[in-house]
């Protein structure tokens, strides 16, 4: 009879491009994703959660290529026949959520969501293939108002998670005075619709290529290091000087910056509106308070201005880091945004007006890192050791008391025969106390209470002799155990 080939052991490794999240940062995120909802809340925007997944129609262009419906993301066809995928992104649910439920929600309708989209495309340092997005959106108002609603809370939202004033910019800028410039510059009209295309995808690498790299993309071409050619809009002199002036029309003051955006748009009728636009904005979020130390309008944001229908914006932090090489370096973006109006025309036919924003999470988590708002030290339980196994009822009982008074805390649930593993274990939690009971102590209705964090910083600091005589641990009453260790918790801080 032959031999059964065993099967291999499966390899214990996370697939390419997805990544694990451990305890502190998952309760990071948790809590930062918790303010970031109670700012919105205030806001008026409810919280909505749909599906992970959506029909690779309802995603529609969303998708990076309609033609190969599981390119850019994770797809798979069901027995009928019909196309299922991983949401792509937050945006292309919400259009369906308001077509589908169009009769029963309130409109304008206000939402905001938070959760895991996944994007089936080549992984790369710190880029993977499942990360969270943050997104609020209002859809159903084309009023300039809604625009502003979303920037102010933007700004109110970055300092409600630790990014002082000073820190940081919200950056607005318009896809129709774009428009507007093409127009004068000589490319508008269907012929022109390439040239357009080329224009939009070499202004919005202005940071990447710099002023140079975009006029030689403007013009017939540029060539990279490597020695490839990348073919150019084609631009005349004149045309090109046109749309490198939209890009630096940024003046000391909005209203300066606005009027040069005027004249820039001279005689265009969809210019003038964008420009008529971002000075409405402007004086709405002035009249809030919303300066320009907190808010901006700024023509040199150009990400995003190929997809958006009008108002763009931008979240950048401008505090310094240092890069992996030693370099210094501003943090960068962390949000973005804008109007487009054809959000639910897939769907009904009909136009619907929608602005929003998307917070990249795991951007603004790495931001709080970087200026130690967050991920210090995380403090696990309160670590009840077991020293006598048959009164693991009386170990539960204090794990028990500590919890009801707010405290976490667990019981050790290993092996309890070897008590340094019982330390060790506590000390790989990172817990800050551990509670020690043993039969002499429990007939004396006692218990030790042992300041690990203390203990830690003594051995560190003193010699042997000096250390056995400092205080880190001690003998209580039971009936003092929460009261004690609420008070060497609040002491660690």
């Amino acid at each position: 009879m032959a031999k059964v080939k065993k099967q291999p052991r499966p390899k214990a490794e996370t697939p390419k491009g997805f990544r694990d999240y451990f305890g502190a940062e998952v309760t990071e995120r948790e809590q930062m994703l918790r303010v970031i909802g109670e700012v919105y809340h205030r806001y008026g925007f409810d919280p909505l959660e749909t599906s992970a997944v959506e029909t690779v129609e309802a995603l529609g262009k969303f998708l990076p290529d309609v033609d190969r419906p599981n390119a850019g993301v994770f797809a798979w066809q069901e027995e009928e026949g019909d196309w299922l995928a991983l949401r792509y992104d937050m945006t292309a649910p919400l259009a369906r959520v308001a077509a589908q439920f169009r009769n029963d929600l309130p409109s304008p309708y206000r939402r905001f969501t938070m959760g895991p989209v996944w994007r089936n495309e080549k992984p790369g340092p710190g880029r993977f293939r499942q990360f969270y997005q943050c997104d609020a959106d209002t859809v159903g108002s084309a009023s300039m108002a809604a625009d502003a609603e979303i920037c102010a809370m933007l700004a109110d939202t970055l300092e409600a998670v630790g990014i002082p004033r000073g820190d940081y910019i919200v950056r607005v800028n318009n896809r129709k005075v774009l428009n507007g410039v093409m127009e004068v510059a000589g490319l508008a009209g269907a012929d022109k619709e390439a040239e357009r295309g080329i224009v939009l995808r070499a202004i919005d690498k202005l940071d990447r290529l710099g002023e140079d790299g975009v006029r030689a993309l403007l013009g017939a071409g540029r060539e990279d290091a490597s020695g490839d050619f990348t073919k150019g809009a084609g631009l005349a002199d004149v045309q090109a000087d046109i749309v490198m002036g939209f890009m630096a029309a940024k003046r000391d003051t909005g209203p300066a910056t606005i009027a040069r955006l005027s004249a820039l748009v001279a005689g265009s009728q969809i210019g003038a509106q964008g420009v008529q636009e971002l000075e409405t904005i402007s004086e709405i979020l002035a009249a809030q308070g919303y300066g320009p130390d907190r808010i901006e309008i700024d023509p040199s944001v150009v990400r995003g201005l190929g997809y958006y229908t009008g108002p763009v914006y931008e979240a950048e932090l401008t505090f310094e880091i240092t890069d992996e090489k030693g370099r210094p370096r501003q943090f960068g973006s962390v949000a973005g945004g804008g109007r487009y109006d054809d959000l639910v025309k897939r769907f009904t036919g009909q136009d619907v007006p929608a602005t929003g924003i998307s917070i990249g999470v795991d951007r603004l988590l790495a931001a709080l890192r970087a200026t130690g708002r967050i991920g210090g030290k995380a403090s696990g339980p309160v670590i009840v050791t077991v020293m006598d196994r048959e009164r693991m009822g009386d170990y539960q009982a204090m794990a028990a008391a500590l919890r009801q008074a707010g405290i976490r805390a667990e019981v050790y649930l290993g092996n309890p025969k070897n008590f340094g593993n019982q330390l060790k274990y506590a000390d790989k939690r990172e817990s800050p106390v551990a509670v020690i009971q043993g039969s002499d102590e429990a007939a004396r209705g006692v218990v030790q209470i042992k300041d690990l964090v203390l203990g830690a910083e003594l051995a560190e600091s003193v010699s042997h002799e000096e250390w056995k005589s400092q205080p880190a641990q001690r003998e209580v009453p039971v009936s003092d155990l929460v009261t004690e260790i609420r008070a060497i918790l609040d002491r660690q801080g």
